[in-house]
């Protein structure tokens, strides 16, 4: 991906947009190649965050913890100062949560391709979890 010719960059990874790619820690590995800090923020509970990143094996140098995005967002950009702070989304909500805090949009499609990063099939990934049940969840 075309950073402009600087690392001085922090990119957070709104949760959905990192389900859609089909390799996430490939994704911020290659990415650590060109920016200075790489994480995740959603207004999920922090065990779903948690929860997918070990799954995938994703090392975030942050992550929205109890907070909603916008404040997530908002901390992030004071502890992590860096010339550009890229949030990658894939909704409209996520477009306004980015202007609201002072944030770059970069919807996920552009990031994926010009990063060249594999997207997921959404039906690919229901048909991994279609037949697994846990008698131990409610």
């Amino acid at each position: 991906m075309d950073s402009g010719g600087s690392t001085d960059m922090t990119l957070a990874f709104e949760l959905e947009a990192l389900k859609s790619l089909a390799d996430p820690n490939a994704v911020f590995s290659d990415a650590r190649g060109w920016t200075e800090y790489v994480g995740v923020v959603s207004e999920k509970p922090t065990y779903v965050v948690t929860n997918f990143t070990r799954k995938h094996r994703v090392r975030q140098d942050f992550f929205s913890g109890p907070r909603g995005v916008a404040e997530s967002l908002e901390n992030v950009k004071r502890q992590f100062d860096t010339a550009r702070h890229v949030y990658v989304g894939t909704t409209d909500e996520d477009r306004a949560v980015a202007e609201e805090t002072g944030w770059e949009f970069l919807p996920l499609e552009r990031a994926a391709e010009a990063a060249d990063w594999a997207t997921a099939d959404p039906e690919e990934e229901e048909d991994a979890f279609a037949g697994e049940s846990r008698d131990d969840w409610p």
